[in-house]
């Protein structure tokens, strides 16, 4: 009887901390999940597009093109930092409504 009664309470208390931890683990990455979605959402308000997998990957594709014509400038290369330079502000132009 006595035995019962200790394993019922260990049993008790490990299910309490498992449940804070859960708890815990939960309310933390809700914020950071919540803190991602505020952010991708105030930078397509700011930008004016719309907020998309599809949008934010061709963010991506044009702010690196223009990064490259940038880079091909200060290597000197005239010629090709026209062109990357030209296709990172076509695509970035398709973004903002």
């Amino acid at each position: 009887m006595r035995t019962e009664g200790f394993f019922e309470w260990l049993g008790q208390i490990i299910g309490t901390v498992i449940r804070f931890v859960v708890d815990l683990l939960s309310g933390v990455l809700g914020g950071i999940g919540q803190a991602i979605d505020d952010f991708f959402n105030g930078l397509a308000r700011a930008i004016g597009m719309d907020v998309s997998f599809f949008s934010l990957f061709l963010l991506v594709i044009g702010l690196l093109l223009l990064y490259s014509g940038i880079r091909a400038f200060i290597r000197k290369s005239i010629i090709g930092g026209l062109v990357l330079t030209f296709l990172g502000l076509v695509v970035m132009s398709w973004l903002i409504v």
